[in-house]
């Protein structure tokens, strides 16, 4: 079998990669499927399970597709495609953070200046760039057109959400296909293993936490935020999802200890960020981004699927430049 996977090219091996993943969803999408017809109803919290199933399935779906279509066209309309989710995410952010007149400008500047260039820097692989492009420009030239809206209540309050939304929605999604850029040597064409390699370790140390705490109930560490985030899950998730990427060493330009450490930095970031959007959502009273899916706001709950991933993206991105000198 391994004489066989190193046999073929490097499209060959991306694309048997996306042939494995839409077959565990298929399966995994054909036993909800089943879960839902045996399902009476009289069991709230399995209905409830069902139904949150059901949702990160069809979120998974999405992103699956956004990332073969990627993939099949090349980097560049990949770096669209992701442009296009930071969009729909800082929209839905910015949908349920309450803005006055005075802020459009500045809501006009983010969505229609900043997260172009962002992207566009991405795509031309200006990445020193794209790391002091928002956290530097942008968070000096937003509260400037604001001040010249000539609107000055809640100034600081307005101006912080915008700047959150923005590092969050565009900032952390646009080191996701930038994954796909950079120059490994003898990695050529493989990249997207690179980007596979970050979503699974970090999706799977947050489920693990998850099972934990269920499996395991003790003390939340933080209950206002959150009723089931506590230290001994935490590590549990950790320690599996550092396992974990350690196994897939063999599709990334790692070596054992050097996957291992990738994804325990991934897995820390996608988790504790995780926990940071959770004190968002109490803050605005809501349970999740997309109000368990109803159109009142517009929203359709896209942040909750990927906010571990705006949080993991970057600091898994520039640990990877920094340690191997790209």
């Amino acid at each position: 079998m391994s004489s066989f996977l190193r046999n073929l090219g490097p499209s060959q091996q991306v694309g048997l990669l996306f042939v494995m993943v839409f077959g565990l969803l298929i399966a995994a999408s054909i036993a909800a499927f089943v879960m839902n017809l045996r399902d009476d109803g009289e069991d709230e919290i399995r209905t409830q399970d069902i139904g949150e199933l059901g949702s990160l399935l069809n979120t998974s779906w999405i992103m699956c597709t956004v990332f073969w279509i990627g993939w099949a066209l090349g980097d560049t309309v990949a770096t669209l495609l992701f442009a296009i989710v930071a969009f729909f995410a800082l929209r839905e952010f910015i949908t349920l953070s309450p803005t006055r007149h005075g802020d459009h400008r500045s809501l006009v500047l983010a969505f229609f200046v900043v997260l172009p260039v962002q992207f566009w820097l991405v795509i031309t692989e200006h990445f020193d760039l794209i790391t002091v492009f928002i956290p530097v420009y942008v968070f000096l030239a937003i509260p400037v057109v604001s001040a010249l809206a000539n609107d000055p209540q809640r100034f600081l309050e307005r101006n912080a959400k915008l700047q959150w939304g923005i590092m969050v929605c565009v900032y952390g999604i646009s080191h996701v296909p930038a994954l796909l850029l950079l120059d490994f040597p003898r990695y050529g064409g493989k990249n997207a293993f690179l980007v596979f390699f970050l979503v699974f370790v970090v999706q799977t140390g947050m489920l693990v936490q998850h099972l934990a705490a269920r499996k395991w109930p003790r003390p939340p560490t933080a209950p206002q935020v959150s009723a089931t985030f506590n230290w001994a899950s935490w590590l549990i998730g950790l320690a599996v999802g550092g396992f974990v990427g350690g196994l897939m060493s063999g599709l990334t330009p790692f070596k054992p200890g050097q996957a291992v450490a990738m994804a325990l930095i991934a897995c820390v970031a996608g988790s504790l960020g995780h926990l940071v959007m959770k004190a968002l959502k109490r803050d605005r009273g809501i349970t999740n981004w997309g109000s368990e899916g109803k159109s009142v706001t517009g929203a359709s709950g896209l942040l909750d699927r990927v906010d571990a991933l705006c949080f993991a993206a970057p600091v898994f991105f520039h640990s990877v430049r920094w340690y191997f000198g790209l």
